[in-house]
């Protein structure tokens, strides 16, 4: 882990032991930044000092599956389905005694908060997300895309196979590299960055939630009937009244929408920020000065907005 994430600390929130990194002071806003795959709370290594200097408390847990967080039950599913990661979040914050955060994150992280967003808004106050409205569905996933785009999710159906499950849990680092690579392709990053982020995978539930999370998407695998409910309403493309802004990479080489087609989704207070400079993917980390400036922008819009004051639950 980055010296600048100072020590890890571990919080029993829900069925997990979370490992996170807390910095800041402690009665300031929280803002929760949430990872993505095949990465790391390495990812904000710079976001975070930034954001802590500017007077923010700030949370980066590792997810389900990766770093030191861990099952509290040797028994049950290690599921990776999208609804079970904001509950986890949601945990997390209970278990902090934080009511309301800023949510803000990329790739899955970014959907995680997106999620917070659209069904948990009283828990929110301000919502970042990179590439922008990525809650999906298994029905919408079912759908076929053209090739071009197929290709691009060529991992996805290869972990839908034993063969790729168990080239994935023996080519972790391999994998990771490779995908850094085409999602990022201007991003130079060294091997001390590299080899951070990866011994987070040698948890030993990663490659079951990684697998399970993209089974789950295209319908091979189940999830947890508990969360059925909050599927079906992710399954109805919620709209996003928690102010809100949507970042992209100008060289974003990962599969992600067009800004135009999430942009009716968002209902409230909303800016969309492209960053150029040949920043893929991985944003927080590619171009930490322009995230964090993000969540500066997103607390005072909700600010403005009167957002911080207690909001209805659309629950």
């Amino acid at each position: 882990m980055s010296e600048a994430l100072g020590p890890m600390v571990q919080v029993t929130a829900g069925d997990l032991d979370v490992g996170l990194a807390d910095i800041g002071p402690s009665d300031a806003q929280a803002v929760l930044l949430l990872h993505g795959w095949p990465y790391d709370i390495n990812s904000y290594a710079e976001v975070a000092p930034m954001l802590a200097d500017a007077g923010f408390r700030v949370l980066v847990p590792h997810l389900r599956g990766y770093g030191t967080t861990r099952f509290r039950s040797e028994e049950g599913m290690r599921n990776g389905q999208q609804s079970v990661f904001a509950f986890d979040a949601i945990a997390l914050l209970d278990s902090l005694g934080i009511s309301r955060a800023i949510v803000a994150g990329f790739d899955w992280g970014a959907r995680t908060a997106s999620i917070l967003a659209a069904l948990w808004p009283e828990r929110c106050c301000g919502h970042v997300a990179v590439s922008g409205y990525l809650i999906g569905s298994q029905a919408a996933n079912a759908a076929p895309l053209i090739p071009a785009a197929e290709l691009a999710w060529w991992y996805q159906f290869y972990f839908s196979t034993e063969r790729g499950r168990l080239g994935y849990d023996r080519y972790r680092k391999e994998f990771a590299r490779l995908i850094w690579q085409t999602a990022s392709p201007l991003w130079n990053f060294d091997d001390a960055t590299f080899d951070r982020t990866t011994a987070s995978f040698d948890n030993p539930d990663h490659v079951d939630i990684v697998i399970h999370n993209y089974r789950w998407r295209l319908g091979l695998a189940d999830g947890e009937a508990k969360y059925d409910d909050v599927e079906r309403r992710l399954a109805q493309r919620p709209t996003i009244a928690v102010p809100t802004v949507t970042l992209e990479g100008d060289s974003n080489g990962a599969p992600h929408p067009d800004a135009s087609a999430y942009r009716p989704l968002f209902v409230g207070a909303y800016e969309h920020r492209i960053i150029t400079g040949g920043i893929g993917h991985n944003l927080p980390q590619e171009a930490p000065r322009a995230f964090a400036d993000a969540v500066i922008g997103v607390d005072r819009a909700a600010i403005k907005a009167g957002w911080h004051a207690e909001v209805p639950s659309v629950r």
